[in-house]
């Protein structure tokens, strides 16, 4: 039987001890809290862990314009916040290609549960990365995020990724009880699985940035292994529907994709995501062989 982190199992204190064990090695982030050692004021931490920036990268990873945005944070302040910043995480410079490679090792790989799927993707699913889960609706979709919400849990011996799982649910579609009946084909216990899911239905593209920063303060106190997306461009179809706003719903899509990529990088967390094709109603008329496009 595989043993969970945080698990109710009889073995839940070695594994608490274990994973406490391993914390400092696999820990790649700064928190934020060590901005206030080289001079910058409590408060002004405080307004910026309230925005979504919990780590010192997250900083490093924003432009002046967007920082410059968070209330009560001015231009000068922002200046000596990157200013130190800097100094705290070494990342604003050349790196020789021999530590990419070291890198790279801590790059996890998480199995899909099917054989077949992690041939194709190399193993499974990537840490620091994201993968893309597309095609016509309740082709499975779904059903592989349902399955991934378990096997991340699993230990990296087994091919998982010794995590927790944020789930963040924009159609309604997760469903609890198929996680448990995939939690039985593992050998786990399905309420054990359950708890290590942070789940959150998203119901706008400003309330999908909200719960983005709420997990990225979740995720400097506990271990996580996976950010789910079920489905990203749901939201911003609602909420941009005509074509004259196309332009700054694609801005805003690339907007969620940045933060996204930024979090699966300070973390060390795989980030998948679901979309759905679309007919593209001017393809029969230009003799296209496929009219189906993401």
């Amino acid at each position: 039987m595989a043993t969970l982190p945080g698990s109710k199992s009889t073995s839940k204190v070695a594994v608490t001890s274990g994973m406490q064990e391993d914390s400092p090695k696999e820990q790649q982030f700064q928190e934020i809290e060590k901005l206030q050692d080289l001079g910058i004021n409590a408060s002004d931490i405080n307004k910026l862990k309230g925005s979504g920036y919990c780590t010192i990268l997250s900083l490093i990873q924003t432009t002046k314009k967007e920082l410059c945005n968070v209330k009560g944070i001015s231009e000068a302040k922002v200046e000596k916040i990157l200013e130190v910043a800097s100094k705290i995480e070494n990342c604003s410079s050349f790196i020789t290609a021999n530590e990419l490679v070291q890198k790279r090792l801590k790059v996890l790989k998480m199995t899909t549960g099917s054989k077949t799927l992690d041939q194709t993707l190399g193993g499974g699913i990537e840490s620091m990365s994201i993968t893309e889960l597309f095609g016509e609706n309740r082709c499975g979709k779904t059903q592989i995020c349902h399955t991934l919400a378990v096997t991340a849990q699993l230990p990296k011996e087994a091919n998982g990724g010794n995590g927790k799982v944020c789930y963040i649910d924009t159609e309604g579609t997760f469903r609890p009880e198929k996680i448990c009946k995939i939690a039985e084909r593992y050998g786990i216990n399905g309420e054990d699985v359950l708890d290590n899911i942070l789940y959150a239905r998203a119901f706008t593209h400003e309330h999908l940035y909200h719960l983005l920063a709420i997990s990225a303060a979740k995720m400097c106190e506990e271990p996580f292994a996976l950010l789910i997306v079920d489905s990203i461009i749901s939201l911003f179809r609602v909420d941009f529907s005509g074509r004259g706003e196309l332009s700054e719903r694609q801005q805003k899509l690339n907007k969620t994709m940045s933060i996204l990529s930024k979090l699966g990088e300070q973390f060390n967390i795989a980030i998948v995501i679901t979309n759905q094709v679309m007919s593209d109603p001017g393809a029969t008329m230009t003799f296209i062989a496929n009219p189906m496009k993401p």
